[in-house]
């Protein structure tokens, strides 16, 4: 007789643990017995069980383990997250797993080589609209697969709590300097930076057609022309043109108002990014307003700018961007690649809740009776009107950050923090198990996980690659899934609350339409232009519960489940930790040093996956 040892770990999260039975078979050249696994004293299966497996003889190479969970009293689901083997030859055999299995059917958990796939997530791609990304299809909360939702931490944390924790970090750092100066223009300037919108901004070369800025209007004194600072790379611009054409919504049985404007800056000689033009060529007859014109006319344009801004982030670098993508990048995943798959391996972390997040988010936010259908300039159809134009001219380049910073000739900007510090995410790690392109064009596998991207995601639009064909398309690919998931998705959520607790710094609706003449606006004007009291209020609290951590969240370079066993990708995540450690702490000595610290990008806020 032969002995194997065997060691079974259940997952750390809550209810992991069972008080059915479970039974385990070793599978290699031959069989070993299917044994029990022992219970402790409390009648369920918690953190460790250690067992010994007598075989007559030697097993040989072991392929898989078998697992069954067979019900005692009631049903009862069991979160296992490995299994340990080690055999009479001295060997250890690691069984990933980290999968909820909730009935008493077998499961078969490879070693090395798995073909698990999540079965329930395999043919429930949901077609929503013309002309957006699809999603996943489930008829409510309960009918997610446990694997993808919520912990019960997460469902039961006392917000209120939190809320507060967040206020005292938060407060004084962005809020207050958000009331005190949000009628500045280096402010507004900076925003474009900086603030929850930094993928809009562009080098400027030419003005659009549509823009009739003159020297005279922008350079009074006559010491600079815009050939001449456009050529010196100093004039930059920010088209809402996907704002163009939308109808604006009607909240409290009142007509909102909603912008398309262009927006002409200024990079001065100490380094700031000032506006010097305004206009909405969406609206007849709207001037361009100028800084030297009167306090208001200058201050409401800015204001229209600000609104706008709410508008197309949240539909368009937020959710579409970085929501909507993700999902078909974790679909994908789920649909295509074994449990034991380097790229699942790689993938899944950033894949943690999102499903989840993104069905509540259709059922709260843009539903017909979600957030924006009531509370947003943009609410109705205009949600999926601006995800529409959104996706139809989205660019693979401009997920890409380096590819994005270039193409909009911001290299060289100086205080855009977050293009320092997002360029250092950008990594790559498959080289290990990918040694030629070969090895990329033959996995099947791999082909099926960039297709289906490309068909549900992309809507088969020439956007993205359709296959890999060399090891550094697939790199560069996965990278930038990588970064959408975490660090892109942490730009452009974690600030919302910081940026938008001050409403008149970002008005989720207006309710007068932008003037056509100057010289007659007035406090007055301001104020009434200013979205109702109901509106702001539910603006701000979905501003803070989308930008607030969770208690249970998992930041970047976290792997609470270990799924590789390999020595070199486990050597390259402790290096990734050390390099994420350096970048925290240089972020940090940066920040304080500036007046506003720039915290989204810094690894002790970036959570691993779009998971709020």
């Amino acid at each position: 007789m032969v002995e194997y040892e065997v060691t079974v770990f259940t997952g750390k999260l809550d209810l992991a643990s069972t008080f059915d039975d479970v039974y385990i078979k070793l599978v290699g050249s031959d069989e070993s017995p299917r044994t029990q696994i022992p219970r402790k004293w409390i009648p369920s299966l918690k953190d460790t069980s250690h067992l010994s497996i007598s075989c007559p003889k030697s097993l040989g190479k072991l392929v898989l383990v078998e697992l069954q969970k067979q019900n005692r009293f009631f049903e009862d689901s069991w979160h296992p997250a490995k299994v340990e083997v080690k055999s009479p030859e001295g060997h250890t055999y690691h069984f990933p797993v980290y999968h909820w299995i909730t009935d008493n059917e077998v499961h078969y958990i490879r070693e090395g080589t798995g073909l698990w796939k999540c079965s329930s997530l395999t043919s429930c791609m949901h077609f929503t609209d013309k002309g957006i990304p699809h999603c996943l299809k489930a008829d409510g909360l309960t009918s997610l697969p446990y694997d993808i939702c919520f912990s019960f931490t997460n469902y039961c944390k006392k917000d209120f709590v939190l809320f507060l924790e967040y206020v005292c970090k938060n407060w004084k750092s962005v809020l207050f300097y958000d009331e005190k100066h949000w009628k500045d223009d280096a402010f507004f300037g900076y925003q474009f930076l900086n603030g929850v919108n930094p993928i809009l901004i562009r080098r400027c070369t030419a003005l659009p057609d549509n823009f009739g800025v003159t020297d005279e209007m922008v350079f009074s004194n006559g010491q600079h022309n815009l050939a001449e600072e456009m050529k010196k790379g100093n004039i930059f611009l920010c088209d809402y043109k996907l704002l163009d054409g939308v109808q604006a919504n009607t909240i409290n049985g009142k007509q909102q108002f909603l912008m398309a404007p262009l927006v002409l800056l200024q990079k001065t000689n100490d380094d700031k990014l000032m506006p010097i033009a305004i206009q909405a060529p969406n609206y007849k007859d709207n001037p361009i307003f100028l800084p030297t014109d009167s306090e208001y006319d200058w201050l409401l344009a800015k204001i229209f700018v600000r609104s706008a801004n709410f508008n197309l982030y949240e539909l368009n670098a937020h959710l579409l961007r970085t929501h909507l993508l993700a999902e078909v990048f974790a679909m994908s995943v789920f649909r295509n690649l074994p449990m034991v798959h380097p790229l699942y391996k790689l993938l899944i972390p950033h894949t943690r809740y999102t499903l989840n997040i993104n069905f509540l988010a259709r059922k709260l936010l843009i539903s017909k009776n979600g957030f924006f259908s009531q509370f947003t300039a943009s609410g109705g159809e205009g949600v999926f009107t601006i995800l529409k134009k959104s996706l139809s001219s989205l660019t693979y380049s401009s997920l890409c950050i380096p590819d994005d910073i270039a193409e909009r000739g911001l290299k060289d900007v100086p205080n855009f923090h977050y293009r320092d510090d997002g360029l250092k995410f950008v990594k790559g790690t498959l080289s290990f198990y990918y040694k030629t392109d070969v090895e990329v064009e033959q996995d099947s596998e791999l082909q099926a996980w960039i297709k289906d991207i490309f068909q549900y995601g992309f809507l088969s639009l020439e956007r993205i690659p359709q296959k890999f064909t060399t090891v550094d398309e697939m790199v560069k690919f996965v990278t930038m899934v990588i970064f959408t998931c975490s660090a892109q998705h942490s730009a452009v959520n974690s600030g919302q609350y910081d940026f938008g607790a001050w409403m008149p710094n970002s008005p989720t609706s207006l309710q007068l339409p932008p003037p056509t003449k100057k010289g007659i606006a007035t406090e007055k004007t301001m104020l009434d232009c200013f979205p109702s009291v109901n509106t702001t209020v539910h603006g701000l609290a979905v501003m803070w519960l989308l930008s607030k951590q969770s208690s249970d969240r998992v930041l970047i370079g976290q792997y609470p489940e270990m799924r590789f066993t390999e020595e070199f990708p486990l050597q390259k995540i402790k290096e990734f930790q050390e390099e994420l450690k350096k970048l925290s702490a240089d972020i940090k000595t940066r920040n304080s040093s500036l007046d506003l610290p720039y915290i989204y990008l810094d690894p002790d806020v970036v959570e691993n996956s779009v998971s709020l």
